[in-house]
C-alpha cells in the first residue's frame, strides 16, 4: 500500500463538511488519514453565525487544526471559496503543507477578496442577496446554477446554509507562500456554463509549476466525480 498521507479537505461557501463524504470514505478506505472540518458559521456549525465571521475566522479555523491536531507533510485541498482560506493558510502555516489543490476554487493574488474574482452577475447577485439581511450573509445559490447533477440537486440544496457575506469581502494573503509550496493542483470544472473560474485556470494551465486538470461537470466535483477527485488528491500526494 502507498505511504499514508494526511488529506485537509476544506469546502466551500454555503457547504459543510457533508460534501466531501464520497471523498473521504474511499481515503480512508486506503489507510490515509482524512480531515473534513466545517467552517465556523456553516452546516453542522450554522448556529456559530454572525456578521463578524469573516475569511481571518475560516483561515483560523483551519490553522488551528493543523496545529492542534499535530498535522504535517499535509495535502490541503480547498473547494471554490475554500481556494480564499487554503491560501490565507498557506501564509500562516507553509511549514505544514506538502501540496496545494485548488478545486474549482479562487486563488486570489495579494489582496484581492473574492469579490474581486467574479463576474458583475455574480457581484450583484451577492450584494443584492447580502442587502437584504443587512449585509450579514448571502443565502445558497441553488445548486441547478452550479450544474449540479440532477440526482444530488435536491440534497444539495437541502445541505446548503448561508454564508457570512464578510468572507466575500475581505482581501487574503498568502499567495506569495503558495507559490513556495512544492506541488500546487488546479482541477477546472468544465461543464458549468456560469462559471468564474475560466481566468484562473486558464492562466495556471501556461504555468508550468502547476499541475492542471478539466474535469467533465458541474461545480461541485467532490459530489458529481467523487472517484475522480480521489485519484487527482492521490495524484498530489
Amino acid at each position: 500500500m502507498a505511504k499514508k498521507t494526511t488529506f485537509v479537505l476544506v469546502h466551500g461557501a454555503w457547504h459543510g463538511a457533508w460534501c466531501y463524504k464520497r471523498v473521504a470514505a474511499p481515503l480512508r478506505a486506503r489507510g490515509h488519514e482524512v480531515y473534513t472540518p466545517t467552517l465556523t458559521g456553516l452546516a453542522d456549525r450554522s448556529h456559530l453565525l454572525d456578521g463578524t465571521v469573516n475569511v481571518s475566522t475560516h483561515i483560523a479555523d483551519i490553522a488551528n487544526l493543523l496545529r492542534w491536531e499535530e498535522l504535517t507533510d499535509v495535502v490541503l485541498c480547498g473547494h471554490s471559496y475554500g481556494g480564499m482560506v487554503i491560501t490565507g493558510v498557506a501564509g500562516l502555516v507553509p511549514d505544514r503543507i506538502r501540496s496545494m489543490v485548488y478545486v474549482d476554487a479562487y486563488l486570489p493574488e495579494e489582496g484581492q477578496n473574492m469579490l474581486d474574482m467574479v463576474p458583475e452577475f455574480f457581484q450583484k447577485t451577492f450584494l443584492a442577496a447580502a442587502s437584504k439581511s443587512g449585509g450579514v450573509v448571502v443565502p445558497a445559490l441553488p445548486a441547478e446554477l452550479m450544474a449540479v447533477n440532477p440526482r444530488d440537486v435536491a440534497w444539495v440544496d437541502a445541505q446548503c446554509t448561508p454564508q457570512p457575506y464578510a468572507t466575500f469581502v475581505e482581501s487574503v494573503a498568502g499567495r506569495a507562500a503558495v507559490d513556495r509550496i512544492g506541488k500546487r493542483m488546479y482541477i477546472y470544472a468544465a461543464g458549468w456554463s456560469q462559471t468564474p473560474f475560466t481566468p484562473i485556470y486558464e492562466r495556471l494551465k501556461e504555468d508550468r509549476s502547476w499541475t492542471t486538470h478539466a474535469a467533465p461537470c458541474g461545480h461541485d466535483i467532490m459530489v458529481d466525480m467523487p472517484e475522480l477527485l480521489v485519484e487527482l488528491l492521490l495524484e498530489a500526494a
